[in-house]
């Protein structure tokens, strides 16, 4: 009986690791040390992403920033459209960024959207200058569009220049660059905060300065991607194959015809053929890799998505599922701190930019053991945990405030209290919401439509994050404590989805997936596709002479037990 697409995958990551004489862990990360710097380098995109997130709540409660922007941080509708105007360029970021991957090269789409951030950075700080508001609104558009981007494209560049044994550490290097970003954010606008005082003689550098310092990375980032390599799944991808294999050699620090390097490079061409043909059967007038048919194939796949009821359920599972991840108030939080603990009885600015410092730290921190046990625990438990500490954690708070929000200076411990809970809060959706969500969105799709699943549901992030930005100054304003329990509430609905309409997806394999969501056949289909392809780049027969290579490696030391058998039985 011939073996399954998953036991053949099984195979050929057995064979890759005898191979590469490591396995996946730390020290894996030390023997592919330059992939894991390139990684670490490309993830200064997700830091630009966090620094922006984090990075303007703090302007907001500056008294200087607050004088160049007039009535626009007085008033909370529009201090909503200052902030989430990001999130509204970040969508538009999202919707271009896999055209320009894929026509330009992931580098050069690095590139581009570094220059469309520093356009961005430059456009913000001509505020100064008497622009106010416009240029805030109009630079954070441009700097959203290319952080919106980059946040796509980055994770894409780590898994393809990465092997398979550290591809999950690199990738998620992306989610902890974003909060390590978020953290520095807080901390430099509590330092900044200083210069000049924090009243009426507080400099135009003390905001200027945070806005300036998102310039280093982004230099950095620009500068450094100019020596990094293309990625060699997309050289092969545009017949670029001889290239490709080079680059990989070097990648790996390995001779051209070094096993493992035929190996890798088999698998990759694999992969570029599976899409191709897929596309060719799917998208039949969409097969010649021209600029206009790249840019329709991204509408035209994703609108396939809902022409059959098993597709239309992952639509709604991946859509959905990023719905409750911004509803839970995250980004309420990570926006608007420092308003938020000012209402919670904080003493004075400073004190509440102290509070959201504590915040950026404890987010990192609890973001770093996700990726260690999600596997064994599994998705549901985890994203319902989280959830349920989130919701209880606003509902706390939501009762401390309604108790003590009129006279917070004779309750100082209980302002306090609220403080802790919105710490907690973002302690509980860091090991839960914030990485397992993505997870779940990237891993229910077939491998024929998981590029496009993904982006639907990244699309779906963005819209709600805008949404999010740009009603909760009016629902702090009106809503008061209001606000902590309609959010508590949608949080408790997120948990209730998540245990009803969301199927564990643990372990399971893309087979197994169809059968949970309806879809026997879509899966097997990729399958056979894919063993024809296997064959064909000769990938198979690399794996089956490794076989029995490893089988010859054996056979003397078996020899050697069966003989030392006979001597006991004689």
């Amino acid at each position: 009986m011939a073996p399954t697409q998953a036991q053949f995958e099984g195979a050929a990551a057995e064979r890759r690791k005898e191979l590469a004489g490591v396995k996946s862990g730390p020290m894996a990360l030390v023997a592919n040390a330059k992939v894991f710097g390139i990684g670490c380098f490309a993830c200064l995109g997700g830091l630009l992403y966090g620094y922006n997130q984090g990075v303007f709540s703090g302007l907001l409660t500056m008294h200087s920033f607050d004088q160049h922007m007039g009535s626009w941080t007085a008033d909370s509708s529009k201090m909503g459209w200052l902030t989430s105007i990001l999130e509204l360029g970040a969508w538009v970021g999202t919707l271009y960024s896999g055209f320009l991957a894929e026509i330009l090269s992931r580098k050069y789409a690095i590139l581009i959207n570094v220059a469309i951030f520093i356009i961005g950075v430059v456009v913000q700080t001509t505020a100064v200058t008497g622009t106010g508001h416009s240029s805030i609104l109009g630079g954070r558009f441009i700097t959203g569009m290319g952080v919106g981007s980059l946040s796509m494209i980055v994770p894409m560049y780590n898994a393809e220049v990465a092997p398979p044994e550290v591809r999950g550490a690199l990738v998620g290097l992306q989610q902890l660059a974003i909060t390590l970003g978020i953290m520095i954010s807080f901390w430099i606008d509590y330092g900044t905060n200083f210069i000049g005082g924090t009243g009426a003689g507080q400099k135009d550098t003390s905001w200027l300065l945070p806005l300036c310092l998102q310039l280093v990375p982004a230099v950095i980032l620009g500068a450094g991607m100019m020596f990094m390599p293309f990625s060699p799944r997309w050289l092969v991808h545009h017949g670029r194959e001889a290239e490709a294999r080079k680059v990989l050699a070097n990648l790996r620090s390995l001779p051209q015809d070094h096993e493992l390097i035929e190996l890798e490079y088999a698998e990759i061409r694999a992969q570029s053929l599976f899409e191709k043909r897929t596309l060719a059967e799917n998208f039949p007038h969409l097969v010649r890799q021209s600029s206009w048919n790249t840019f329709k194939l991204q509408w035209v796949a994703i609108g396939s998505l809902f022409k059959s009821r098993s597709m239309f359920r992952r639509v709604c599972v991946a859509t959905i599922t990023m719905f409750f991840q911004q509803w839970t108030g995250i980004n309420a939080v990570l926006y608007y701190a420092p308003q938020i603990f000012n209402k919670l009885g904080m003493s004075s600015n400073t004190v509440s930019l102290l509070a959201t410092g504590v915040v950026g730290i404890v987010m990192f921190i609890a973001t770093i053991p996700a990726v260690i046990y999600v596997d064994k625990l599994g998705r549901k438990p985890v994203l319902i945990a989280g959830a349920i500490g989130m919701a209880s954690c606003h509902l706390i708070i939501a009762g401390i405030s309604g108790a003590f929000e009129n006279d917070w200076p004779h309750h100082r411990g209980a302002g306090w209290a609220a403080v802790v809970m919105v710490w907690l809060f973002v302690v509980h959706f860091g090991y839960s919401w914030g990485p397992c969500a993505w997870i779940v969105i990237a891993e229910i799709w077939p491998i024929s439509n998981r590029p496009y699943g993904v982006a639907l549901g990244a699309s779906s992030n963005w819209m709600n994050n805008f949404i999010v930005g740009q009603v909760t100054p009016d629902m702090l304003t009106g809503m008061k404590y209001g606000t902590y329990i309609f959010f508590g509430l949608i949080t408790l609905t997120g948990a209730f989805f998540i245990l009803f309409f969301v199927p564990e997806t643990k372990g399971l394999s893309l087979e197994e997936m169809d059968i949970l969501f309806g879809s026997e056949g879509v899966a097997a289909a990729d399958a056979e596709r894919m063993r024809e392809i296997n064959r064909e780049v000769g990938l198979e027969e690399i794996v089956r002479q490794g076989s029995i290579s490893a089988m010859d490696e054996k056979m003397p030391e078996e020899k050697h037990r069966e003989a030392s058998h006979d001597e006991v039985s004689n």
